[in-house]
């Protein structure tokens, strides 16, 4: 089993889509090992985006992830990296496949619901980001 970290950005919750978005990650095989939500301080979503640090449109994004509560989940499937970004859909909506939570969700690139993990090694440090060991159900067997 793989894990992946899922986060409900401030615009889903502020539309009232975490349901929605919580149903297609379970109708996508997902198995929710954690979940909470929280309102993330512009330092911790400063640390958590840091690798976006000198572009262009970090500022707006760290005021994008703190302007409302979000919901962080870590997913747990075989291949739950993969599978969460082909549900998540392209970042920029406009490009999302038909189906996706960001073409049938999203406003537009910056404001685009969902964010997941890009690689199984971000995975982890994302998860350690926001949930300690005792706060992960065990794996299935």
């Amino acid at each position: 089993m793989q894990r992946t970290l899922a986060i409900c950005k401030p615009d889903c919750l502020a539309r009232s889509l975490a349901g929605q978005v919580l149903s297609r990650i379970e109708a996508g095989g997902f198995r929710i090992v954690a979940m909470k939500m929280i309102r993330l301080t512009r330092s911790q979503a400063g640390h958590f985006y840091d690798v976006h640090r000198e572009k262009p449109f970090y500022p707006e994004l760290l005021d994008f992830m703190t302007e409302g509560p979000v919901v962080v989940a870590v997913l747990e499937k075989g291949d739950a990296v993969e599978s969460w970004r082909a549900l998540m859909g392209a970042t920029n909506p406009a490009q999302a496949a038909e189906g996706t939570i960001r073409r049938d969700l999203a406003e537009s690139m910056s404001r685009n619901v969902v964010h997941g993990s890009d690689s199984p090694e971000n995975a982890r440090r994302e998860i350690a980001f926001f949930f300690s060991e005792s706060e992960l159900l065990a794996a299935e067997k």
